[in-house]
């Protein structure tokens, strides 16, 4: 997937720092969604995944308007647990690289438990 880097995507604005780059969590969230969007061919009615583990590191500062390629390849699947390596790169290169875990559950009972939750 391919993303460029707006003003509201920034350390500054999102509160994670204090630079005009790329927040951190906005590059987890991309490659969280990579993942997402790589599964869905795959999943059966009713299914969705979700994120369940993050492992990265941000490796480089990409400053607002540069457009940030993001990779995400299966590495493991245990029973619904599907394992990714995750990527980012801007057109100077590398700026992120991690493990992202997301679990395939059903999507009404997962809902109702979280449901549960607020109660």
């Amino acid at each position: 997937m391919e993303f460029t880097v707006a003003d509201f995507m920034s350390a500054k604005q999102v509160g994670s720092g204090d630079a005009d780059v790329l927040a951190t969590p906005i590059m987890i969230a991309w490659m969280e969604n990579a993942a997402k969007h790589a599964l869905q061919p795959f999943l059966e009615a009713g299914e969705t995944t979700v994120g369940i583990h993050v492992d990265c590191s941000h490796d480089a500062a990409s400053p607002i308007g540069i457009n940030v390629k993001v990779t995400a390849v299966v590495k493991e699947v245990h029973r619904r647990i599907i394992t990714f390596d995750v990527y980012a790169e801007d057109a100077k290169g590398p700026i992120g690289r991690g493990t992202h875990e997301r679990a395939v559950v059903l999507s009404d009972r997962f809902m109702r438990k979280a449901a549960e939750r607020s109660l």
